[in-house]
């Protein structure tokens, strides 16, 4: 990776409750040119960064904490609600309880597919972004 790709690197959120976790999925994330920032859960919670630049948020579902990942979603939701929240898990589906608040889910255990699903949420979210800066020109239009 160049250091002009690591300028221009979307920053991902992991908050997961396992260390070891959220250095595999930096590493993978890192490896695949995005800019990972951890945020690790304890019993108590976690302090969750307010950070605008923040591009997307990988979220574990069943974390060992006082807050649930739903309460976690909602925070995210109400502090950053244009940014994507994929929701990684064990579990074969979405659970309901958290569907409201998040825009995908991913198993845990799928590399390919998860980085296939950040790839995609971060180009919409980058068009929708380019789309809402375009200039309009209003002698263009008449």
């Amino acid at each position: 990776m160049t250091s002009g790709q690591a300028k221009d690197a979307a920053k991902v959120l992991i908050v997961d409750d396992d260390a070891i976790h959220l250095e595999i999925y930096g590493l993978l994330l890192k490896h695949a040119g995005y800019e990972p920032v951890s945020a690790l859960v304890k019993f108590a919670g976690a302090k969750i960064p307010k950070d605008e630049s923040i591009g997307l948020v990988l979220l574990d579902y069943r974390l060992q904490s006082l807050r649930t990942s739903t309460e976690f979603a909602q925070e995210i939701r109400a502090s950053l609600p244009d940014t994507p929240i994929v929701v990684l898990s064990d579990l074969w589906s979405l659970p309901a309880d958290i569907a409201p608040y998040v825009t995908d889910f991913v198993r845990k255990g799928q590399p390919a597919k998860l980085l296939q699903v950040v790839g995609k949420l971060l180009a919409q979210r980058k068009e929708a972004a380019d789309a809402q800066a375009i200039p309009v020109n209003p002698s263009a239009a008449a």
